[in-house]
């Protein structure tokens, strides 16, 4: 599969088998993240890998219940710690470098978890202390999405992207 075949058959998944997920399939899916690009190298993500079932359906309750997480295997919570990047960069770095690189570790993640036959769901809707309460986070950690991951139950909705003419401007 070529890499834009990749891109466009990626899709949110919202319901999970009762499979695990290998160890095989989440190094992998590790990696993709640690190799994505970093400003600096600072890589300022953390991730929590979550199979405990009690504690996935405790993250659900944070996440406004979203169903996605009760049948999923494993739930990923990626987190930043901001003040890796504070003495390099400053405050641009704290409030926004720090957030570009862990989102371009986010969709390693899902393109490679893709790749693999597992389906992932990015999370943003969630009680935030709730869940740094949950995880005890320390107090430079902040939890940024949750991503559920799993063997789709079922084939995903396609739903229409806007055109390359209303996303694009281009200026020759």
């Amino acid at each position: 599969m070529t890499f834009n075949e990749l891109a466009l058959q990626r899709r949110s998944i919202r319901g999970f088998l009762d499979t695990p997920v290998s160890q095989t399939q989440l190094d992998k899916i590790l990696e993709a993240a640690q190799a994505a690009p970093s400003g600096g190298n600072r890589q300022p993500w953390h991730f929590y890998v979550i199979r405990r079932k009690d504690l996935i359906l405790d993250i659900k309750e944070k996440a406004c219940n979203q169903n996605s997480f009760a049948s999923a295997p494993l739930v990923l919570v990626v987190c930043i710690d901001a003040t890796r990047f504070a003495e390099r960069y400053g405050e641009r770095g704290e409030t926004l470098y720090a957030i570009q690189d862990t989102a371009a570790a986010i969709q390693n993640m899902l393109l490679c978890a893709a790749e693999q036959g597992l389906g992932t769901c990015w999370c943003g809707a969630f009680d935030e202390a709730a869940v740094c309460k949950l995880l005890s986070l320390s107090d430079t950690q902040r939890p940024v999405a949750l991503i559920p991951v799993g063997v789709p139950a079922m084939e995903p909705v396609e739903y229409r992207r806007r055109s390359i003419a209303e996303i694009a401007t281009f200026i020759d």
